[in-house]
């Protein structure tokens, strides 16, 4: 009699197609040895937690190594992550904190949203946020305020930090007046330029007139600090500037809660630092200077700090003539029936055989700045947007992964000469062939200072622009039509106009655009 065997229910093995593709994003922010075990060891922590888990499927670990987290763009793993994740390749993404993920808030945004919008979550461990279980824009809004805070939280220690220098006199001046240059993080002396700081005193002293100064020096072609053309405010600012006299003082300006820079009259502390660097002018020269600076104020009744004496009208040394490249004048054109204000260029009224440019009106320059700022609140997603996008791409990482690079050449260098100071004085080298090796380290080490020094200025002068851009953005976004001057955002956004002839204009904006107006 034939058998039947009862054969069980056989379990469908479990389909792999049904597992969550699971991938992995690590990075560290420099390449040293510690941090790439630390990297190491992300790698493997993700490979085996992905895994452990039956209902997920190891997609891989995508990892940047020695790369800056504040630029998306430059991090070629994550670029990567992210194509794979277009090509439906990955399903979900973890990584350790936001802040691995990104450190620039705008990137992070848009990195997450693209992600949502393919339906992939990202989960992050350090703040257990899953973007998957919860609404986009709720977590979007709690991500953007966690980086506000810590923004914030930055911003005050730099600020802690820079007032700890100002009482303990360590800070370290940012650019040098004219007649010095930075060296070493102190002012040096600058020969050419320290005689002339000596005749704008002298020449006050024996009874000239800062405008008259300012002439002469003019038609001697003698070069300000950046090449430009003296005016009787930058001979004013040398004769007032203290620290001609070797003496330093620390906070004369601060910036508010919405990074506008006021003068300081008292409302924070100031801290004067004696004999900081060498002088070019004596005490007793100083003090003269301003008293007779001071005594001619009175006889005009001019008080200290008025607009008149500070020659504040908004166009005051802001009009640039775009044939001689002199300052223009404030005047009063009077009429048969009527006066109006009117601009003339300082260089035409001296001798029109050597400019002919010829006034522009005040209500004129208003109104083609009005004209200006309405067509940059109407599109400035087309102008403003595309000119910051392309700033914050052409980002300073090159420029600081430079400067590091050149600080660890100067280490080697001072390590070459101590190393060399150890062998002449063990007998191993003669002092000739010291010196002369000796030499050519200091000169490498002076041309590595002179570099780091031109590269910080560089990085300086980019965040500058970027910043004043995103404030301009920011007034555009919620700034209404003008229907009259505004001299507050004219000083804000405007650095200064080159007149180009008294039917055409160009507002250079301290962003780094010109927009140019007919008038």
């Amino acid at each position: 009699m034939k058998k039947v065997t009862k054969i069980d229910k056989i379990q469908p093995a479990k389909n792999a197609e049904n597992k969550l593709r699971v991938a992995a994003y690590c990075r560290v922010s420099t390449a040293t040895d510690a941090q790439l075990e630390s990297l190491e060891a992300q790698k493997s922590h993700y490979e085996n937690y992905i895994n452990s888990r039956d209902d997920w499927c190891f997609a891989g670990v995508y990892y940047d190594e020695g790369i800056t987290g504040t630029k998306a763009s430059k991090r070629p793993e994550l670029m990567r992550l992210l194509a794979d994740c277009k090509a439906k390749k990955i399903d979900f993404v973890i990584t350790k904190s936001i802040s691995r993920f990104s450190r620039n808030t705008m990137d992070c945004l848009e990195i997450v949203r693209t992600l949502l919008n393919l339906n992939i979550p990202v989960y992050f461990e350090k703040e257990n946020i899953n973007t998957g279980s919860m609404e986009s824009e709720l977590f979007l809004s709690a991500l953007s305020t966690m980086a506000e805070g810590e923004s914030s939280s930055i911003s005050s220690n730099n600020r802690w930090s820079i007032k700890k220098r100002f009482e303990n006199g360590t800070y370290r001046l940012s650019s040098a007046p004219y007649g010095y240059k930075l060296e070493s993080g102190g002012l040096q002396v600058v020969s050419e330029q320290a005689d002339i700081v000596k005749r704008i005193f002298r020449e006050l002293l024996s009874g000239k007139g800062m405008y008259s100064i300012a002439k002469e020096l003019n038609a001697e072609q003698v070069p300000t600090q950046k090449g430009g053309r003296w005016t009787s405010t930058s001979v004013h600012n040398i004769l007032t500037n203290e620290k001609y006299t070797g003496d330093c003082i620390f906070q004369k300006t601060y910036a508010d809660s919405n990074f506008n820079r006021h003068t300081n009259n008292g409302e924070l502390n100031r801290y004067l630092i004696q004999n900081h660097h060498e002088a070019i002018i004596s005490h007793e020269d100083f003090n003269a200077t301003a008293a007779l600076i001071k005594q001619r104020a009175t006889e005009r009744r001019i008080e200290s700090g008025s607009d008149k004496y500070q020659q504040r009208y908004a166009f005051s040394e802001k009009l640039i003539c775009g044939e001689c490249g002199n300052t223009f004048r404030r005047r009063i054109h009077k009429g048969k029936y009527n006066s109006y204000v009117a601009w003339v260029c300082n260089t035409h009224l001296s001798d029109t055989n050597r400019c002919s440019m010829l006034f522009v009106r005040d209500d004129a320059l208003k109104l083609a700045f009005v004209t200006m700022l309405n067509k940059l609140i109407f599109s400035y997603r087309l102008l403003l947007k595309p000119y910051l996008a392309a700033m914050q791409s052409n980002t300073a990482d090159e420029a600081l992964l430079r400067i590091q690079y050149l600080e660890n050449q100067l280490d080697q260098n001072a390590e070459q000469r101590s190393t060399l100071h150890k062998l002449m004085a063990q007998g191993y080298i003669d002092q000739i062939l010291y010196t002369q090796e000796c030499n050519e380290l200091l000169l490498q080490a002076r041309d590595f200072r002179s570099e780091i020094e031109a590269l910080n200025n560089t990085v300086a002068g980019d965040t500058t622009k970027v910043y004043e851009t995103e404030r301009l953005i920011n007034y555009c976004k919620r700034g209404e039509m003008l229907t009259d001057f505004n001299e507050s955002l004219f000083e804000l956004f405007v650095d200064h106009i080159l007149i180009y002839s008294r039917q055409k204009i160009g507002f250079v904006l301290r962003c780094g655009l010109t927009f140019e107006e007919m008038i």
